[in-house]
């Protein structure tokens, strides 16, 4: 069986954690931010479990 190559753009988006779920950054926190307020953009620095209805594509997409 050949080896499964991993998709780098997702990598470079998610992570495994040692239980196997994935863990991702939030969107909308690049630009325009004078109009967000301070609590939200802090709120967006966290990162966040994916949900589990794309988890299951990207463990194929991420086998490694």
């Amino acid at each position: 069986m050949p080896k499964v190559k991993t998709k780098r753009a997702a990598a470079k988006r998610f992570h495994k954690t040692g239980s196997g779920q994935l863990k991702r950054m939030k969107a909308d926190k690049s630009h325009i931010r004078t109009k967000k307020s301070t609590k939200r953009k802090r709120n967006l620095r966290k990162a966040t479990i994916a949900d589990p209805t794309n988890a299951k594509v990207m463990k194929q997409i991420l086998p490694y």
